[in-house]
Parts: structure tokens; C-alpha cells; sequence
């Protein structure tokens, strides 16, 4: 199949390039304070270098995004064993997710694109044929929705997500650390030595992890980066379930952007695990260049009961939404 890019724009300040390697967001371009176009998120040069590395720069993960403790999970009694990635971890789908997937355009308008995926039954060992469904949606308020789609021939499971990683500064900016961040969250799922939830929470009042007041990331990234030797955040909130999920604002190009889900989770990751191996638009990211705001069920919720299911039934589709909206301050 052939690797292919489009460009979306709504005429009012908003142009997203977008491959259909992955569904990659390559280049997101909105006016800042002064009318001028930046490019707020990481990514690489051409569609093509999605096959290889890239820390899932502004990729959609799946089957599941996220972690699922030691790889295996039961579902009607028979385990499941996946390919684990991450030590002894499932993450973000597996050896080869969605990520590195070519996948179908089934339609593309100046303001829509619509991208499809059929993954075959076991593959990265899960049952059941999942077809998916992507959509990206410019509006002319200058907001990016996307909504995903997902129907099975078997039960199965899915918790798809895009990661983005964003500097609301532009995407070749040193760090985030001047970002100012509000999270609609009163509490994190609480997670082990090495970020599997323990099926408890944390309540973030008091804590570094305290959004619920705008602050800046850089006040507080080195503490809540000691906590369980993260380096940063790479922790999911439990949203409150009122709108928006989060605000961030950046002072130097006066950038604001609001995300907006249906999702009773997010992951706040702060790019810890950037090395300087990766290299995209004349860039060579380095740790915490960017910051992703990943909606979603929460981390290896098929093994935690009081979690939210991520299940997929025969017969009843399953479709959930973001929205990021931009302005200026």
C-alpha cells in the first residue's frame, strides 16, 4: 500500500499535515498572539520515517494504548499473552501497533480525513479482527476533533489514543517547562515501580500532580518526576468529567489550547523518554521537547475490575472523541 500525506485547512489559521502511516499528525500550524503561523507539535520530515523510529510521535495507538501489566490479560477464561515491548509489558500495541501501520484513506476533504485499519485476528495475540476507524475534523473555530471507531467479529479488546507530542512555543522550542497546565483531575490511578496500576488511587491534592490550579510544568516536573523515577509525568488522570479535560497556555507565542473528550482518562507524559536518537523538521528532540495529553481508559484496565471496560463485544461498536482547540491569551 502506498504511504501518502494530506493537508487539511480551514482557512482560518489552522492547517494540519497528516501521513497515513499511523495516522501521524506530522505538522499542526496555528496563528499565535501576533497572527503568525507556528507548528506545535513534534514530528519527523516525511510519512515514509514513520515505518521506523519515533517515540509514536503524533501516531494513533492501538489496540491498546497505554500498558498492560506482564502481557497477558483473560477474557471468558482463556488467557491472552501479547508481544511485550516494554521489559515484560505490553505497551502502545505491541512490537508493530497501529502505529506502523499503512493505513486505508477512506476519505479526504480540505477539512476531513477519514483513515480506516483492518487488524487481523491474532495479531500482536489479539483475538478477534478489529476494524478501526480514524477521523480528524478541522472546524472553523480552529479545533481538530477526533473520533475513533472500533467494531470486532469476536469479543476482543481496544483503547485507542493519539500521541502527540505538543510546545505550544513551536515545535523546535528547548523544552516545556514555561507551559502553563490545568487538568481537570482530583486524582491519578496509583502505579508501581514500573508504571503498572495497582487497581488504587492517589489523590493529587498537595501533590506535584495538583492541576486543578493553572501552573507552570516546570515548577513541579522534578518532583513529580522522583515519584516512582518517572523523570517527569507519565501519569493518567481521572478526569472529573466535566469540559475542558485541560488548558495549556504558552507565554511567548500567547498559544492556548483546550482538550475537550469523552474519555474517563488521560495520560500527562512529558516526553522523558526523548533521547536525542530521534530527528524530525531540522530538530533533534530531546527530553521533555514536548508534551503529550493522551485520552483514554485507563492503563491496564482489562486487569483492574473497578476500572473502566475496555472490552469489545460482536455486534456493538464502540467510539469515543477528542478535541483540541486553539486561541491565543
Amino acid at each position: 500500500m502506498q504511504v501518502k500525506t494530506h493537508e487539511l485547512s480551514n482557512g482560518n489559521g489552522l492547517n494540519v499535515t497528516v501521513s497515513n502511516v499511523g495516522c501521524a499528525i506530522i505538522s499542526l500550524k496555528v496563528p499565535d498572539k501576533n497572527g503568525q503561523p507556528r507548528d506545535i507539535v513534534l514530528g519527523l520530515d516525511k510519512a515514509e520515517d514513520y515505518l521506523g523510529k519515533h517515540f509514536y510521535l503524533g501516531v494513533i495507538i492501538g489496540r491498546i494504548g497505554n500498558r498492560i501489566g506482564n502481557g497477558k490479560f483473560t477474557l471468558d477464561g482463556k488467557e491472552y499473552r501479547l508481544n511485550t515491548n516494554d521489559g515484560k509489558h505490553h505497551l502502545h500495541g505491541g512490537t508493530e501497533g497501529f502505529d506502523k501501520k499503512i493505513w486505508n484513506i477512506d476519505e479526504a476533504t480540505a477539512q476531513k480525513i477519514v483513515f480506516s485499519y483492518v487488524s487481523p485476528d491474532g495479531e500482536e495475540n489479539y483475538p478477534g479482527q478489529l476494524t478501526v476507524r480514524c477521523t480528524y475534523t478541522l472546524s472553523n473555530d480552529n479545533a481538530l476533533r477526533i473520533d475513533y471507531y472500533a467494531e470486532t467479529d469476536t469479543k476482543t479488546i481496544c483503547n485507542l489514543t493519539n500521541h502527540s507530542y505538543f510546545n505550544l512555543e513551536g515545535f523546535d522550542a528547548k523544552n516545556i517547562y514555561d507551559h502553563t497546565m490545568q487538568i481537570n483531575a482530583s486524582k491519578l490511578t496509583s502505579v508501581d515501580e514500573s508504571l503498572i496500576p495497582t487497581g488504587a488511587f492517589y489523590l493529587v491534592e498537595g501533590t506535584p500532580f495538583d492541576f486543578n490550579k493553572p501552573k507552570t510544568i516546570g515548577e513541579v516536573i522534578e518532583k513529580a518526576g522522583a515519584v516512582n523515577n518517572t523523570g517527569g509525568f507519565d501519569h493518567n488522570y481521572v478526569l472529573n468529567g466535566t469540559s475542558p479535560a485541560a488548558t495549556v497556555t504558552a507565554p511567548s507565542s500567547g498559544i492556548k489550547m483546550t482538550v475537550t473528550t469523552d474519555m474517563p482518562g488521560m495520560q500527562f507524559y512529558s516526553g522523558n523518554f526523548i533521547d536525542g536518537s530521534v530527528t524530525g523538521k531540522g530538530v533533534t528532540y530531546q527530553k521533555h521537547s514536548g508534551f503529550c495529553l493522551e485520552t483514554q481508559l485507563f492503563p491496564d484496565t482489562i486487569n483492574q475490575p473497578n476500572f473502566p471496560s475496555c472490552i469489545v463485544e460482536k455486534g456493538k461498536p464502540v467510539t469515543s472523541f477528542t478535541e483540541f482547540k486553539f486561541g491565543t491569551v
